[in-house]
């Protein structure tokens, strides 16, 4: 485990104090899963991202294997 100096916002720290304090949750196990919890987010979003580039970089070949199978079963 990693130990980390953390600066909060005034009113982040309070609410999560009020919040840790009502769950009878330790503030770094409260701290880890809002992290934990965040990466998951982020994580989703860097995904959602690349498969968007993924799919502007493969639109063009599809649209043009697309075309040649209609072609094909047009001949046909």
């Amino acid at each position: 485990m990693k130990t980390l100096s953390l600066k909060l916002d005034d009113d982040i720290f309070e609410e999560a104090e009020e919040i840790t304090s009502k769950l009878n949750l330790a503030r770094n196990r409260y701290i880890n899963e809002a992290v934990r919890i965040y990466n998951r987010v982020n994580k989703k979003r860097l995904l959602k991202k690349q498969l968007e580039k993924e799919s502007l970089l493969t639109s063009k070949n599809s649209l043009e294997v697309l075309h040649e199978f209609e072609k094909f079963l047009d001949e046909n």
